[in-house]
């Protein structure tokens, strides 16, 4: 159904989007188009460019249910728009920031870098027989400044339930943070009704874009809370306007943009985001959700060659679906896949699968056929 959008290699089983992901068909032409461009007219048509930048921010904004473009910032990764909020807050000795004991690094080792500032960081157990969110909420006090946590934990795929902790956040004044680099592109997500205050995804997973630019999302309302460490001059409200010797720092997420915008990376990311628009969040979710499902499915009838370390309910799994083989370790299993061209990766204490919505259905089959011998 989706063959044409996409050109892999047939030889290929590519099962690794929650990684890095391939680009479809017009992400590739976009860049060509964009490189003969600049290699023949150079920045001519630069407005032209500029026009780019702004329907990409409406397309992150769709894709986020943000209320306004003004709330999208293009940075370059998901850990650069961690450090803007972790380095951006008023901290006072004695706060804390709640986080998940199952996060990527990024998540992580950011908070804990406030350590110097008598930050401390709480790494909620997620693993035990409480809900998972019962667990974070459990972690809060009167001196928790922030929750920060991913959407779909990048090892485990362990899908949060973000509207339960959206309103926990606000019930206690507490903020919301959410990397939702394991959803965007994949699940469909609204920071209005999880009521985020900050939302962070780099572009080259399942929005099946390029690495180098990243969707942050800060909530209007608490735009001005956070402190700027970086100067620019695309970071200041009238910004094309070179000789003016006074300025004012932009009232939109611009602001967090200090210097020239990547716009290879825009055009790569406006053309695999007019894919997932044209196709539509709620279809891409479904068809996500029918690949974990049938994979899961296969799992608990093997449960004598494979335990299952992602969690079997809908609600509780995204794209990922990760698994540890009982009679040998999970890098002699990936070794082995890998030697087929199945394209996957080693996380979480397992073997990693992420299939996106167009994976056809005929080359998970050949995957689990090997694994069931």
């Amino acid at each position: 159904m989706y063959k044409s959008a996409f050109n892999l290699d047939d030889a290929i089983i590519y099962l690794n989007h929650a990684a890095v992901s391939p680009w479809p068909v017009r992400t590739a032409e976009a860049v060509k188009a964009f490189a003969n461009e600049n290699a023949l007219l150079g920045s001519v048509n630069y407005a032209g460019w500029v026009k780019q930048e702004a329907s990409l921010r409406e397309q992150l904004r769709k894709l986020v249910n943000a209320e306004s473009a003004d709330e999208i910032a293009l940075l370059k990764n998901t850990s650069e728009a961690l450090s803007v909020v972790a380095y951006g807050l008023p901290w006072e000795s004695g706060d804390n920031v709640v986080i998940t004991s199952q996060e990527f690094p990024s998540n992580r080792i950011v908070w804990e870098s406030l350590d110097r500032f008598g930050v401390e960081t709480r790494p909620a157990d997620i693993s035990g027989e409480q809900s998972p969110e019962q667990a974070i909420i459990a972690c809060m006090d009167k001196r928790t400044r922030l929750l920060s946590v991913s959407s779909v934990q990048y090892g485990t795929g362990l899908r949060l339930d973000l509207d339960i902790l959206g309103r926990a956040c606000r019930e206690r004044d507490i903020l919301f943070c959410i990397d939702a680099i394991q959803s965007l592109g994949a699940m469909v997500f609204d920071v209005q009704a999880c009521q985020a205050d900050f939302v962070m995804a780099d572009a080259h997973k399942w929005m099946l874009g390029p690495e180098g630019i990243a969707l942050f999302y800060c909530r209007n309302e608490i735009m001005e809370q956070l402190a700027l460490s970086q100067y620019g001059w695309h970071m200041v409200e009238d910004h094309m306007n070179f000789d003016n010797r006074s300025w004012d720092i932009a009232s939109s997420a611009r602001r967090f943009e200090c210097g020239s915008p990547n716009m290879t990376g825009i055009h790569a990311l406006h053309a695999s985001l007019s894919l997932i628009h044209e196709t539509g969040m709620q279809v891409i979710q479904e068809q996500v959700l029918d690949n974990s499902r049938f994979m899961i499915d296969f799992f608990n009838q093997h449960t004598d060659k494979y335990r299952l370390l992602t969690p079997i309910q809908d609600n509780r799994h995204a794209g990922i679906v990760t698994f540890r083989p009982t009679d040998e370790s999970p890098e002699a299993l990936f070794k082995m896949l890998t030697g087929q061209n199945i394209v996957c990766a080693l996380r979480g204490g397992g073997v990693r699968f992420s299939p996106h919505f167009y994976t056809p259905r005929k080359k998970l089959h050949t995957v689990l056929g090997l694994l069931a011998v």
